[in-house]
C-alpha cells in the first residue's frame, strides 16, 4: 500500500473514526506510528495574536484540531500544513514521499479556514496527505469534501457492542453476563466508546458484573435532566439566573456546548406538545447555529433558556386561559 488520497471520515461519536484512521496508518507506516508525543506550536495572528496549539504526533503524521484557536483557525490550519509540508521524516526505512496530517472536528471549523484548507490541500498535495473526520458532513464545505475520498463510519449495533464488550472483559480476565452485556449496548445509544466507559465503572462499582448490577449514567447527564425540570417548574428572573450558574458548571467541567444544547433539548421536548416542539426545535437549530459565530458559549445558552421559558410559559397561561373558559 503505497499511497491514498486526501480522506475525510465522517460518523457519529464513538462509531470507531479514529481507531480506522490509526489502523489505516499503522498499514501504511508501521508500528511507529505509535509512538506519539505531544508537541506545542505557537501561531501568530494577523493581528499580532499569539496562539499555542497542542498536537499529537508521530514520525509519520501529525494530529490537530484547529477548531481549538476559535476563530483564528485558519492561521492553524495554513500554517501548520505549511510547516509539515516543508519538513522531512527522520527514518528512511518507512519513509513515504509524504507525511499525514489528522485535522479532527472540522466540522466546527469556520468558514474562512475551510476555504484556506481548500486552497492550502491543493497546494501540498505532493507532500502532504490530509485525513480529516467529523461528526457531520453536512457542515464541512463541498469544495473540500469533492477532494476528499469520504468514507461513513456507521455507529455499530447493539449485537456489535455487546460482542466487544464481551471480547474486552475476556481479554481483561473478567465474566461478563450477556444480560448486562446487552443493557449496556442499550444503554450507550450505540456510542462504542461511551459502552466501554459504562462497563468500566460497572467494574469499578462491582468486580463480579452480575446480570441485576445497576448501570451509573453520566453525572453531567444526570445533571443537565435536573437542569432542564428546573426551566419547566418555574419560569423567572431568578430561576434563569440559577440555570446560568448550573450551566456555567456544566462548561467549566470541559461539557461541550453542543451536548449542553442538545441534552436540554431532547429533556424539554418532553414536556412541549404540537407546535410548541416545532417551536422550540427552531429555537434550538437557531441558537446552535449562533453558538458558532461566537466565543462567549454562555450568551447563546442562556438565551435559549430564556426565549423557551417566555415561550412556554405563553403555552402554559393560554392552556389555563382556556381551562377557565
Amino acid at each position: 500500500m503505497g499511497d491514498f488520497p486526501h480522506l475525510l471520515f465522517y460518523g457519529p461519536s464513538g462509531a470507531g473514526k479514529k481507531t480506522r484512521i490509526m489502523c489505516l496508518l499503522r498499514e501504511v507506516y508501521g508500528p511507529g506510528i505509535e509512538k506519539l508525543r505531544i508537541e506545542k506550536h505557537n501561531f501568530v495572528t494577523p493581528s499580532k495574536k499569539k496562539l499555542e496549539i497542542a498536537t499529537l504526533s508521530s514520525n509519520y503524521h501529525i494530529e490537530v484540531t484547529p477548531s481549538d484557536a476559535g476563530l483564528h483557525d485558519r492561521v492553524v490550519v495554513q500554517e501548520l500544513i505549511k510547516t509539515v509540508a516543508q519538513s522531512q521524516q527522520l527514518e528512511s526505512k518507512t519513509q513515504k514521499r509524504f507525511k499525514v496530517i489528522v485535522l479532527t472536528e472540522v466540522d466546527r471549523l469556520t468558514k474562512d479556514a475551510q476555504h484556506a484548507l481548500r486552497r492550502t490541500m491543493e497546494k501540498y498535495m505532493a507532500t502532504c496527505r490530509l485525513i480529516l473526520y467529523c461528526n457531520s458532513s453536512s457542515k464541512v464545505i463541498p469544495a473540500i469534501q469533492s477532494r476528499c475520498l469520504a468514507v461513513r463510519v456507521a455507529a455499530p449495533s447493539v449485537d456489535d457492542i455487546t460482542k466487544i464488550l464481551t471480547t474486552v472483559t475476556k481479554k481483561e480476565g473478567l465474566s461478563l453476563s450477556p444480560e448486562l452485556a446487552k443493557r449496556i449496548a442499550m444503554k450507550s445509544k450505540r456510542n462504542l466508546r461511551r459502552a466501554l466507559l459504562m462497563c468500566e465503572t460497572c467494574r469499578v462499582q462491582q468486580s463480579s458484573l452480575s446480570a441485576d448490577q445497576p448501570i451509573m449514567e453520566p453525572d453531567w447527564e444526570l445533571y443537565l435532566r435536573e437542569t432542564a425540570n428546573m426551566i419547566v417548574s418555574e419560569q423567572s428572573p431568578r430561576r434563569l439566573l440559577d440555570i446560568r450558574h448550573r450551566i456555567y458548571e456544566l462548561l467549566t467541567k470541559c461539557i461541550p456546548t453542543d451536548a449542553i444544547m442538545r441534552g436540554l433539548y431532547k429533556e424539554l421536548v418532553h414536556n412541549c406538545d404540537g407546535a410548541l416542539k416545532t417551536e422550540l426545535s427552531q429555537l434550538a437549530a437557531d441558537y446552535e447555529h449562533k453558538s458558532h459565530l461566537g466565543q462567549k458559549q454562555i450568551y447563546h445558552l442562556e438565551a435559549f433558556v430564556a426565549k423557551f421559558m417566555m415561550i412556554y410559559k405563553q403555552f402554559i397561561e393560554e392552556g389555563l386561559d382556556e381551562m377557565m373558559f
